[in-house]
This record gives structure tokens, sequence and C-alpha cells, in this order.
């Protein structure tokens, strides 16, 4: 029996979960009518940014999708999620210490580069304000606009002094691919401000869409964390990871199953491949880079946890409830941690549920 609480790597603060005010007051008055606000539409509120529909402010009417706070039947649904007080009664009831905050799995769908740089600073800033309301229990973690390197560097230094304690790169948004040479400024401002890096899931299939309502939904849920490989095996042929032995990689919401897979075949098509590369060699096995720097976040994962955390390593592992998504294991986590860690040992157990998240982070173990 776990005894104690636990701390989530990777729960979630989701745009229809957002204060309806939170761009238009905190972008620049030039801005406001070009930033994301909340308009009354036949299908409900509504987030708009110009002409362009960015998704709904509360739960979606009429949503086949249910989240864990409308499962769980609580008040105040809509803004749970961003309401400090019942954050953090929902923590409670949950048994979970911290929490380690994500915003939308698809970021900021901005098409307007201006003013999406401007509301990446301003969830910044919010997302500071959200933190300090219980600082050693809350760390929403701070975004990157990634329509270039040099915003991004500047954007990662200003969020590293004003006092996050990690941040969110997008991937699959990029205005490059995660391995080009642009991003090399980055990954050494990574390493300088000692911010953990997450790539977080949220698209990245080339067939299957975000198609709620269908067949094609779980369909692309299934396979979405799995996307992430591409990132990974990058990130550590080219260097990046090597070159900045400080940049410590967080992978979202990635799971576990399919890495010790990915792992062995890193080292299996280093000696197969690696030197024939002209451009960059890499001098540590590929699964020592992995080891030495990057973290793996998963919720429920019955065979991962029971077979693939020694090929994966105890230390780069970390346990999530997934609040508020549907996938959550609120409001029943500790019974959930129970079931998949039946018979693992006590200490490996703590390790992963609590004091690796604690550590990265910053949190009391």
């Amino acid at each position: 029996m776990i005894d104690y609480k636990l701390i989530s790597a990777d729960d979630h603060m989701d745009l229809w979960s957002l204060p309806p005010d939170l761009f238009v007051n905190r972008v620049p008055a030039k801005m406001r009518d070009r930033a994301p606000q909340v308009v009354d539409m036949p299908q409900g509120k509504m987030w708009k940014a110009g002409e362009s529909v960015l998704g709904p402010s509360g739960r979606a009417r009429g949503s086949t999708v249910r989240m864990a706070v409308d499962k769980a039947g609580l008040e105040n649904a809509d803004t749970r999620p961003s309401t400090p007080a019942l954050r953090l009664q929902d923590m409670d009831r949950d048994h979970i210490e911290a929490e380690v905050i994500y915003g939308a799995v698809r970021g900021f769908s901005i098409a307007d580069v201006e003013v999406k740089e401007a509301c990446v600073r301003a969830y910044n800033d919010w997302a500071l304000e959200f933190n300090a309301q219980a600082p050693q229990r809350l760390c929403v973690l701070s975004y990157l606009p990634v329509h270039s390197p040099e915003a991004s560097v500047k954007e990662l230094r200003r969020v590293a002094a004003a006092g996050h304690r990690g941040t969110v790169f997008e991937a699959f948004q990029a205005s490059a691919p995660i391995w080009d040479a642009r991003w090399s400024a980055m990954w050494q401002a990574v390493e300088e401000t000692g911010l953990p890096l997450s790539v977080h899931l949220g698209s990245g299939t080339s067939m299957l869409k975000n198609t709620q309502g269908s067949w094609e939904f779980p369909a692309f849920v299934t396979v979405a964390p799995m996307q992430m490989d591409e990132a990974l095996a990058a990130l550590i042929f080219n260097g990046s990871l090597e070159r900045h032995p400080n940049f410590k990689l967080v992978l979202g919401e990635s799971g576990l199953g399919w890495l010790p897979y990915v792992i062995e075949r890193l080292d299996r098509e280093q000696d197969n491949h690696g030197a024939g590369a002209k451009d960059y060699r890499i001098q540590m096995r590929a699964s020592e880079i992995f080891r030495r720097q990057v973290y793996a976040t998963f919720e429920e994962d019955t065979f991962g946890v029971k077979h693939c955390i020694p090929a994966i390593g105890e230390d780069n592992v970390m346990w999530a409830s997934d609040y508020p998504h549907p996938d959550s294991t609120f409001p029943h986590s500790r019974e959930s941690v129970e079931r998949d860690f039946a018979g693992v040992d006590a200490r490996l157990t703590r390790k992963v549920v609590r004091e690796t998240a604690a550590k990265l982070y910053g949190f009391k173990a």
C-alpha cells in the first residue's frame, strides 16, 4: 500500500479551461482585436483568433469525449483546472502532492506569428502567477514560440530568469524539424538555463487524424505516443544531446512499452550504420545518451511497469495522472498505481511515482 502522496509529471491546462480574458488582457493593445477571445457561436462559447476558431471555451457542447472532471461529476468542471483552489482540491482528492502541468496538447494554433508569440508570453506570465499560489505543488510549464530559433531562445531565457522550472517545445508545429541545425543555439540555451525541455504528443501522425466522434479518434490516440520516436532518434544521432550533456529531454505522455525496442534499436543501428555518418558521428552509445538525459512519462501502462522499466532505466521514467484528460487516472490515481505496481519493489515504485519528478522539477521529495 502506498502511504505517501504522488507527484504527477504530466497533467494539463487545456484551452477549454483557460480564463476567457487571459490573452486580451495581457497582449499589447495593438493586438487585442487579433488575440484569442471567447465569443458566442451556434455551437456554444468558442475561442477565436481573428477569423480562426481555435476550440471551445468550457466543455464542448455535444462532445463525445468525457474529461476526467466530467466523469467524476464535479461542479465547475469548465474552470476547475485553471482555478488554483479547485485544482488543489482535486489534487488532494486524488492523493497528489504536486503536478507538472502542460498546456493544450496541440499548443496555440494561431496563424498570425506576431500574435502567437505575444500569446505565448502572456500564457507563460499567467502560468507563473498560477504556480505562485502553491509553489511546492503547482508547476505549469512554459511554452516556446517555435516559428524561429531566435524567438525560442529569447523566450527561454526570459522564462528561466522569471522562475519557470520547465518548458515545452512544440516539435510538430516548429518552423524547421527539431533536428535542423538552426536549433543548435536553442539546445545551447537549454543547457545553460538548466530547464528540462519537453516534447509532448499531440500530432505527428502521417495518416490518422484526431477526428472525434469517429473510429479514427481511438486509433489516433492509440498510436500518438509513438510519434515521438523520430524526435528522440534524431536528437541522439545528430549529437544535440551528446554535445549538451545538461540538456534534459522529457518525452511527455510517451508511455513505456515501445521504448525498450527503440533504445535497443538505437544501439544496433549505431553499430550497423553509425560509422558511415559524414556529418556527425556520436561517440557515446546511443542508449547511454538516453539514460543520461532522457525521461519518459506515462500513466496507466501495466505492461511497461511490469516489464520495461529496467530496460529503459529506473531513473528515466515518471508516472503521471494526465488530469483532466479522458485517459486520466483521476480521481483514483493511488488505486491505479497500486494496481500497476503490485509486486514491484517499493523503492523503485516511490522513485517512479514521486522522487524522479521531484528532483527534476525542484519539488520536495
